[in-house]
């Protein structure tokens, strides 16, 4: 089930690029994470995912100006639970994105995502902090990490949906 849909165009390209993270555990703001989007890897994306464990719905704030999309995690305190979807899809030039931050063990973690959606080109998550960038089944299969272990990521997309972990 689609919990929210978010139609993005480009606007004067086909091009477009999301920066993706996840599990930033962060209590507050940080320079680190608002020269993400100011002169770092997310300074000429599109919008923003983030793949849940945020902590703190004011932590979002320092990716602004970009378009952010975020799903809830298990370390969420309630005020960022409440205000988020536990998982959402949406949709980016013609393709399904998948967003959750997942749950359990690192053990069939991947295969627990799968299940929870269908018809999606790509599902990007989050909570073992362990990199992912790969296709199984026709389905991209995308983990930035983690901030707190110093890693992001990109999607690009144009004709497919392409996936690229940064070190910070």
């Amino acid at each position: 089930m689609v919990q929210s849909i978010y139609e993005v165009f480009a606007e004067e390209e086909e091009l477009v690029r999301i920066g993706v993270l996840s599990d930033t555990h962060l209590q507050r703001t940080s320079p680190e994470l608002s020269r993400l989007v100011v002169d770092g890897p997310f300074a000429d994306v599109d919008m923003i995912f983030h793949a849940g464990d945020i902590v703190r719905m004011d932590v979002l704030d320092a990716l602004a100006p970009k378009e952010v999309m975020a799903v809830r995690g298990n370390m969420d305190d309630g005020g960022v639970a409440a205000r988020l979807p536990e998982k959402r899809v949406i949709q980016v030039e013609g393709f399904s994105i998948a967003l959750v931050h997942g749950w359990g063990s690192r053990v069939g973690l991947e295969q627990r995502i799968r299940e929870t959606f269908t018809g999606v080109d790509a599902i990007c998550y989050g909570h073992s902090h362990a990199t992912a960038n790969h296709v199984v089944a026709g389905v991209l299969l995308f983990n930035p990490g983690s901030f707190y272990n110093q890693t992001v990521g990109i999607l690009t997309v144009d004709q497919s949906i392409r996936g690229e972990i940064i070190n910070l």
